[in-house]
């Protein structure tokens, strides 16, 4: 499976499955799919609804299809439904959340893409480009990746945090939702590639972030799974006051 590196904020490099082909298409033909009952029952209704409803009917079924990629991505975090069924989405190489020009930019590009060309565009820029990006994706500093990884989250987090459980870091409380997002995201590459060096240097960083020394026989790893395990304690009984 190809991948692609991209660069966080905090100048850490993680790795990501590109979306094959296969789940693109599939995801497209989902999201028509989703269009086709509302036209069927339009059709039908145009037996018994004036002429003019009916009209107005078609018009806004139009720009519901015309801007679903579009609200889609911005609204549900780069998926649309079909992207989300086929367990794909878009992200920004920048490896921060797309921001809405980067969307508005794909979406406007879809006119090439698989307007003017039927698709072949799109198809040939995504075979030809090692990103797998077509050319809205170029246009817009975007790509196509999987969104689940190959090892499941029990392997790499805590889920449920006992009652009684007693932080170890209690500086974790500072982290930011997003900090801990990188740090799922930089434990999941660990375990689908074994580079060690992502989990060192963001350990590194983690730790002068929140002044905390490294106590004796925990290794990096360890330590961000204590940190995530610290912080959902810590949020979760901070939301149960």
């Amino acid at each position: 499976m190809e991948t692609i590196t991209v660069n966080t904020t905090q100048n850490i490099d993680i790795d990501y499955e590109i979306g094959g082909l296969g789940e693109r298409t599939l995801g497209k033909i989902i999201d028509y799919a989703i269009f086709i009952p509302f036209v069927i029952g339009g059709l039908f209704l145009g037996t018994t609804l004036n002429g003019q409803i009916l009209e107005w009917y078609f018009i806004l079924l139009y720009v519901l299809f015309l801007f679903y990629d579009l609200l889609c991505e911005v609204f549900f975090n780069g998926q649309s439904f079909g992207k989300k069924i086929m367990k794909i989405r878009v992200i920004s190489l920048d490896g921060a959340r797309p921001r809405f020009s980067q969307y508005l930019l794909r979406w406007l590009f879809r006119l090439v893409d698989f307007g003017v060309t039927g698709g072949l565009a799109a198809l040939v820029t995504a075979v030809m480009t090692d990103k797998g990006q077509r050319i809205g994706d170029v246009v817009a500093g975007t790509a196509l990746i999987r969104s689940v990884p190959r090892t499941t989250m029990n392997n790499i987090v805590y889920a449920n945090v006992e009652e009684n459980y007693v932080p170890v870091f209690i500086q974790a409380a500072e982290l930011s939702d997003k900090d801990v997002s990188l740090i799922h995201e930089v434990i999941s590459n660990y375990f689908k590639t074994g580079n060690s060096t992502i989990v060192f240097t963001l350990a590194e960083k983690i730790r002068a972030h929140l002044q905390i020394a490294l106590p004796p026989n925990m290794n990096s790893l360890l330590f961000l799974q204590t940190i995530i395990k610290d912080y959902t304690h810590i949020s979760a009984q901070a939301d149960a006051l």
